[in-house]
């Protein structure tokens, strides 16, 4: 599995340390580029990032202009698992906040997407300028009306005279 967070999710960290499968926890802005460069039809890219670290050991390095680079490999994911607000029936999808940052290049990146909702509205109900993500790249909608939202927690710091 490759994917920059996994929450809180004890599972899936019992799994890893149990050596059943590997997870490839790249930094998210290699991986958002790994995914980008999929859709490009581009298939590695030289990044500065990872470059004197494990991140870098055993991949291609490279020197341009006095600078040495470290070769990725843009990543072809069998299936990309994303989190959506809201599909309408055609897998147009919403994203909320900031999960629009990410999970759009991600599921496009995928053979096979399969995308999370905690709603599913009629075609037609979001509006066309709404729409983050057209249906074309999505395979499969899960439903899920009520996640636990374990990491979005929000706290108010009380400030003296407000």
């Amino acid at each position: 599995m490759i994917s920059s967070y996994v929450g809180e999710n004890k599972s899936l960290s019992a799994s890893t340390l149990q050596a059943n499968w590997r997870l490839n926890s790249p930094l998210k802005g290699t991986l958002a580029e790994e995914t980008a460069r999929r859709r490009a039809g581009i298939p590695a890219f030289f990044t500065k990032t990872g470059v004197g670290t494990q991140v870098a050991e055993g991949k291609e390095l490279r020197d341009f202009d006095g600078e040495t680079y470290v070769m990725e490999h843009s990543l072809v994911p069998d299936v990309s698992l994303v989190k959506a607000d809201v599909a309408d029936k055609s897998g147009n999808l919403r994203f909320n906040l900031t999960a629009r940052n990410f999970n759009p290049a991600v599921a496009m990146a995928g053979k096979i997407c399969i995308v999370e909702v905690e709603r599913i509205v009629e075609l037609g109900d979001i509006a066309p300028d709404d729409v983050h993500l057209p249906g074309i790249y999505v395979h499969r909608i899960v439903l899920n009306a009520n996640p636990e939202k374990r990491i979005e927690k929000r706290t108010i710091t009380e400030k003296a005279g407000v």
